[in-house]
């Protein structure tokens, strides 16, 4: 349909002023919050315009397995890395901002997250169910200087943190830092399959002048989760997920943590183990260790 609109001079003059200098920002305009990509083109700017909910949604009406979410749900009170994977526009954001919004409404506490820009509104007050206090601050990163970013929110003493996207080895560094010193992290990481995001964890941390032996055991210490999705269907979008867990508690011996460990993170035979006993309705950890 011919897009028709009284107030797109308005908006086109809002897009330039709301100009921060990159390429990723944030802008309000008449009551909606909207991502925007500042493009420059043979033919000039180009803006590609996002618009945000009002809420940030509900995840158990992401159309995600129950099993996966309550399982992900559970870990509120753990620390460690919880990554989601996946190509671009797949929904990651919105799967982690709604993990995390569960997580202030259920057990409270103190998110900080740091994204370029900020995408899902969550920065507030929440009065959690068990009584307590949740709080929430989004930061923009500017400048691509995500590692100082990260350094900022630990000395803010958060129980959560938000890494809107691991895509330089000093933040992967830092994230892999915060996840094994008593932060429950969440961070979203461009990858093909859950494998893929494992080895590219590694590979970005090593960048940052670690040895490749001491990322992979950070990782392994580390890591909670890997949920690997993609948004599938043609007139209507449904996630499809693969996923993989580790035992929160590190002095079980533990498969995924020794893979990573050993460098040989091949865990086809373990995801499935794993998905076979959720949809059972089978604990995926022994809990008498």
């Amino acid at each position: 349909m011919p897009f028709q609109s009284d107030d797109l001079d308005d908006f086109w003059r809002s897009l330039e002023q709301g100009y921060t200098g990159s390429s990723s920002y944030s802008l309000r305009f008449a009551d909606e919050s909207y991502r925007v990509e500042r493009i420059l083109t043979l033919t000039g700017i180009q803006f590609n315009c996002r618009k945000m909910p009002h809420q940030t949604p509900d995840i158990y009406a992401l159309g995600l397995p129950k099993p996966i979410v309550d399982l992900l749900v559970g870990f509120a009170p753990e620390s460690g890395l919880i990554l989601l994977s996946g190509p671009t526009g797949m929904g990651k954001t919105t799967t982690a901002s709604s993990l995390l919004a569960k997580y202030l409404t259920t057990e409270g506490g103190f998110l900080y997250t740091i994204e370029d820009p900020p995408e899902m509104p969550l920065d507030g007050v929440y009065q959690a169910k068990n009584g307590a206090l949740g709080l929430c601050k989004q930061t923009p990163v500017e400048n691509e200087r995500w590692g100082d970013c990260l350094k900022s929110a630990l000395r803010s003493r958060p129980r959560y943190i938000l890494v809107g996207e691991m895509r330089t080895p000093e933040t992967a560094s830092q994230t892999l830092r915060a996840a094994t010193s008593g932060h429950l992290v969440i961070s979203t990481i461009h990858a093909n399959n859950v494998e893929d995001a494992l080895n590219s964890v590694v590979k970005y941390a090593a960048g940052a002048g670690l040895d490749e032996r001491l990322a992979s055991d950070l990782l392994a210490r580390g890591v909670l989760a890997v949920v690997h999705q993609r948004l599938e269907g043609i007139r209507e979008l449904h996630p499809s997920v693969r996923a993989v867990f580790a035992n929160p508690n590190l002095l079980a011996a533990d498969p995924v943590r020794m893979a990573i460990r050993e460098g040989k993170i091949n865990l086809g035979t373990i995801m499935e183990q794993q998905t076979t006993k959720l949809f059972q309705g089978k604990p995926l950890f022994r809990t008498d260790i």
